[in-house]
């Protein structure tokens, strides 16, 4: 059985949501859309939080983050409860041998999670992840491998956009004006993306020379949405949008695109099903296979997402139907919270126009079918009154589910040790202090 299941290469990047060639959107990716026209691609993928540590947990554990213990940042002190639902110890009990390069951000220390090799590098950017992978897969282990590779791009600061880059052709992503300032900070973006791009096609093009595509399943996504005003670390599809594209055995071929609502806590029990592997007892999520395998079009009537911590506290949880989003927010401050969003020139542009008092709704309902860009809230309009109240009850009974913290206390405790930004505050950049 160990010889006769596939290869992982799990290749992830930051902060890049679906702005990709193969989600339609003008920004060149041609590896990515090379993977994309060979395998399948999840229009509908969502992570299970818009924040960059809880988002890769959710992924690897399972679980949504405040079942994971992974409530905020790594490198600001948060973890994981248990290290040992990683899904590296998973694969290793099947035979899987593990590697890490680059990103991981589930972990102060990457040794405390469990590869079996951690590769040192100089950095996490593509220029030092790409040829490390590379590397490893010119010398592949005999036996089944889980490789994660992990690029910091598309994470700020941005790369400088080239000669194809142009800020005065660019448009702005959907929830920003089109200035030029948001221009030019697109056109960053774009610079940044066309590197991890280059990275991703060097490691595929190994795969390839190595005679080991045919027989990995490669994995592509992110954690979730770009590092822009409304977007990163909101619960709108801005924030919890993200790639998808898997390649390889078990029925991930053909350049299928599929409209199924999946939750990146789904990744792990669809391995599980796919490799025929005991799913272990704390998965949230549900294997996707029966989608690959054409016996059924859905596997949720929900998906949810959620954010505690980012750089400062803002809890929220939210649940999203086909046709609807409703946004819970549990904290007392009503604008902003300026720290858990990246500095950048589309903030600064915001900020010109007093966005830091601009007001917040508590309870948040929109219409995904007349209103994608989440933009007219419905939540005090009579006529919604009953979708609401139907919203609400599938948030509460999730949080019932998942013993969700929040039903017990407005503020969620952090680690011991853990630092965050005052919520009040304008970057994270500010000073930390202890949560």
């Amino acid at each position: 059985m160990t010889k006769s299941r596939p290869n992982i290469l799990y290749i992830h990047s930051h902060d890049t949501g679906r702005y990709v060639q193969p989600y339609g959107y003008p920004v060149p990716t041609p590896a990515i859309q090379r993977l994309a026209e060979e395998g399948v691609v999840f229009r509908q993928a969502f992570c299970a939080a818009p924040t960059c540590s809880p988002s890769r947990a959710g992924l690897l554990t399972g679980q949504c983050a405040h079942s994971s213990g992974m409530i905020g940042l790594a490198h600001r002190g948060f973890r994981l409860n248990d290290y040992s639902q990683h899904l590296v110890h998973t694969l290793r009990r099947a035979g899987y041998a593990s590697t890490l390069i680059g990103v991981q951000h589930v972990a102060a220390d990457a040794d405390q999670i469990g590869y079996d090799h951690v590769v040192p590098l100089a950095g996490t950017e593509a220029r030092f992840v790409a040829p490390a992978a590379v590397d490893f897969l010119r010398n592949a282990p005999a036996r089944p491998f889980f490789l994660s590779v992990g690029f910091d791009e598309t994470h700020r600061v941005f790369h400088t956009p080239g000669a194809d880059e142009v800020p005065r052709y660019v448009r702005p992503p959907a929830p920003l004006p089109d200035t030029p300032e948001t221009r030019r900070d697109m056109a960053a973006f774009k610079a940044s993306a066309r590197v991890l791009d280059e990275g991703v096609g060097a490691v595929l093009d190994a795969l390839d020379d190595a005679g080991l595509a045919d027989n990995t399943l490669v994995i592509c996504t992110t954690d979730h949405g770009p590092a822009f005003p409304a977007m990163k670390c909101n619960l709108t599809d801005h924030g919890i949008g993200v790639m998808l594209i898997m390649r390889g055995p078990g029925g991930f071929t053909g350049g299928r695109v599929l409209d199924t609502m999946i939750s990146h806590v789904d990744v792990f029990p669809t391995l599980c099903d796919l490799l025929s592997i005991d799913p272990p007892s704390w998965l949230q999520g549900h294997s996707f296979m029966p989608v690959i395998r054409g016996e059924t079009d859905e596997i949720h009537d929900e998906i949810f997402a959620e954010v505690t911590y980012h750089a400062a506290y803002e809890p929220q949880r939210c649940v999203r139907t086909r046709r609807w989003k409703y946004i819970r927010r549990y904290s007392e401050q009503s604008t902003p919270v300026l720290p858990n969003c990246d500095d950048s020139p589309s903030k600064d542009a915001w900020l010109a126009h007093d966005w830091r008092n601009r007001p917040v709704a508590a309870e948040q309902l929109y219409d995904l079918v007349y209103d994608p860009n989440e933009a007219h809230n419905l939540a005090g309009d009579p006529a919604a009154e009953s979708v609401l109240n139907d919203m609400r009850a599938r948030l509460n009974a999730w949080m019932q589910h998942t013993d969700d913290p929040l039903l017990h206390s407005a503020y969620v405790a952090a680690p011991a040790g853990a630092v965050v930004n005052d919520p009040t505050g304008l970057s994270p950049q500010e000073p930390v202090q202890p949560a």
